[in-house]
């Protein structure tokens, strides 16, 4: 499979923990990159080394409104995907989800640009089938507090999915598992960067419920190549194709693993579950494995040893 390089490449979201390594990557393969972010989580300082980059372009700007650029692919990252920023504003939310999707394919249906849809494993909800293959359909509860961004990614989708019915855009969708690396923010509320800067700061190790739910985690950079690779594939190909590592671990393996590496004497603690939250996250890849030759090559042990490198040297410990 071939990759294109020399391409005018739109990434929504750009400034954010995936998008900004999505970005670094693309411009090593020789393409031209628009970075697009309102900077709601996004941080200047993870693309601040790109910005001398003559081939790197950043607006910001927000993604509910109309981008007009040129381009030949459009990357939609653009939404705030951890519980505690996308629940601080749930209707901007939802928004992001819906009306990002919307702009970002009018663009590509003007442009006659090839788009890619970030989407998450969060349209199955707490799965009834498990592990989760592309054809499961979804447990999501329409009325919850996570609603705002499991329902808008499914909308998202629905959206794709009737403007390549509809209006024959070129459209690539992938449903993305727990991701974790440097540039996470360490404010986000995910469970990798909680862990580590508890475990960090000495502070005891936070575990919702009795911590035997699971999750499989993915290192950024083995996502980053699986979205590439999925933008890349053949004419045709639509997806949704899962991008996850199927390894699974449970809360306290990660809390018990993220003690030793950081040399920690912190304790772990419970606190109740929050309300729709997944007991079980593990993606079947082998469409991944089938079309785009992909699977995960970093362990969770090395991953984290990078992700906790990073966090020493960017927060007050």
């Amino acid at each position: 499979m071939s990759i294109n390089s020399g391409k005018r490449i739109l990434v929504t979201g750009g400034a954010g923990f995936i998008g900004s390594h999505l970005c670094e990557k693309l411009l090593e393969q020789g393409n031209d990159v628009i970075c697009v972010d309102n900077m709601f989580t996004g941080q200047k300082r993870n693309i601040r080394h790109l910005m001398k980059n003559d081939y790197f372009e950043f607006l910001r700007k927000d993604i509910i409104e109309n981008i007009y650029v040129e381009c030949d692919q459009i990357y939609n990252l653009a939404c705030p995907a951890s519980p505690i920023h996308y629940q601080y504003d749930p209707i901007k939310t939802t928004k992001a989800c819906f009306m990002g999707a919307l702009n970002t394919l009018g663009l590509a249906k003007r442009c006659h640009a090839r788009i890619l849809q970030a989407s998450t494993s969060e349209v199955y909800g707490d799965p009834e089938i498990h592990p989760q293959p592309e054809s499961y359909r979804g447990c999501v509860n329409p009325i919850g507090i996570r609603s705002c961004y499991d329902e808008g990614k499914r909308i998202a989708e629905t959206l794709v999915f009737d403007y390549h019915r509809q209006h024959k855009v070129d459209i690539k969708v992938v449903r993305i598992f727990n991701t974790y690396g440097p540039r996470m923010r360490p404010d986000d509320g995910r469970v990798v960067s909680n862990f580590i800067v508890q475990a960090l700061r000495g502070q005891d190790i936070t575990v919702y419920g009795d911590g035997t739910q699971t999750r499989s985690f993915c290192f950024v950079s083995d996502l980053v190549d699986g979205m590439i690779r999925m933008m890349n594939s053949r004419d045709g190909f639509t997806g949704p194709v899962n991008l996850g590592n199927p390894g699974e671990f449970t809360m306290l393996e990660l809390a018990e693993m993220v003690i030793k590496l950081t040399g920690s004497h912190s304790k772990i603690i419970h606190m109740p579950l929050p309300e729709d939250d997944p007991a079980q996250r593990k993606p079947v890849i082998d469409l991944a494995k089938k079309e785009l030759n992909w699977q995960p090559s970093i362990k969770l042990e090395d991953g984290l040893k990078e992700t906790i490198k990073y966090f020493r040297e960017t927060i007050d410990v």
